[in-house]
């Protein structure tokens, strides 16, 4: 008893440095605003891709994988999910955006059930629609935010719901760093192409260490989320992970002057509520050992 008491503890440690580490991602990004998106998100890649690589390597393990279908839409659908996501970022309110992309996990559940055969119960759709009554709040109380953009955070949360289910199907058949492999060996020859072809703009002083420093955040905070759902149910631990939320507002005022209409805030708890929740319904019921974690 003592030693499950000790892994949830670490479980929850972990999963509170994952969120903060993909907090100071999102700093990043939100300082790097002149830098195309498409350019960041090919230094991430690209960092990313090194560490994976040397790491494969180390671990004596097929590069390429064996579930290359589910693989390769894991990497697709990640790379869009993320280049989505930091243009919202961008464009909104950082706690706006990080709620918004929060909703994803509406989505995984909602596309499990045709991928994976699970089942939703009745709870669970009014939940649904809690969360999005929450994302319409948001919106509808902060000018800021346009249409648009709000669309397009949407639509980032849709297609990592995507990426999380194929990462559920590579579970059983992929070590989760060929997983993490999969996004960078996509997006880095894509988003190094946009970069020839569409936009480029040359980093300058600091910007180079802060597009070096968001690359190795990223593989850090990937490590630590693996960690986590190690050491516990993903049903104790993902609730934690919307902390998240508190650090993208504390992020937003201090660092960007950012603050939110009340409304808009009321609408934040909404989504974070509703979607906790849910996360604690699905598991309920459920008596399965720790997962081998989403990264």
């Amino acid at each position: 008893m003592a030693t499950f008491a000790r892994l949830q503890y670490k479980g929850i440690l972990y999963i509170l440095l994952s969120s903060l580490t993909y907090a100071a991602v999102n700093l990043c990004v939100k300082h790097l605003e002149h830098i195309p998106t498409h350019e960041i998100v090919f230094f991430r890649s690209l960092i990313s891709l090194t560490i994976c690589t040397i790491w494969i390597q180390r671990l004596k393990i097929p590069f390429l994988g064996y579930n290359k279908k589910w693989l390769l839409i894991r990497g697709f659908a990640g790379m869009s999910a993320l280049f989505l996501f930091f243009l919202t970022i961008k464009e909104m309110p950082l706690a706006s955006a990080t709620t918004i992309q929060y909703i994803s996990p509406i989505f995984t559940v909602l596309l499990a059930t045709q991928l994976m055969g699970e089942k939703v119960r009745s709870v669970q759709w009014l939940l649904f629609l809690l969360a999005f009554i929450g994302v319409i709040m948001i919106k509808g109380f902060d000018d800021r935010i346009s249409y648009f953009y709000l669309g397009v955070g949407i639509v980032s949360a849709f297609i990592s719901g995507i990426a999380y289910n194929a990462i559920m199907k590579c579970r059983n058949t992929d070590h989760p760093v060929t997983v993490v492999l999969y996004f960078p060996l996509i997006a880095t020859p894509i988003m190094g192409t946009a970069c020839l072809t569409i936009d480029w703009v040359t980093p300058q002083g600091s910007e180079w260490f802060i597009l070096l420093i968001l690359g190795a955040l990223t593989q850090v905070a990937q490590i630590y989320m693996t960690k986590a759902l190690h050491a516990d149910h993903s049903s104790t631990i993902m609730p934690f992970k919307y902390f998240g939320v508190i650090y993208a507002f504390s992020i937003g005022l201090f660092f960007f002057n950012e603050t939110l209409p009340w409304l808009s805030l009321l609408g934040i708890a909404v989504v974070v509520l509703a979607v906790v929740i849910n996360t604690m319904v699905k598991s309920a019921n459920k008596k399965l050992p720790p997962t081998q974690g989403v990264v």
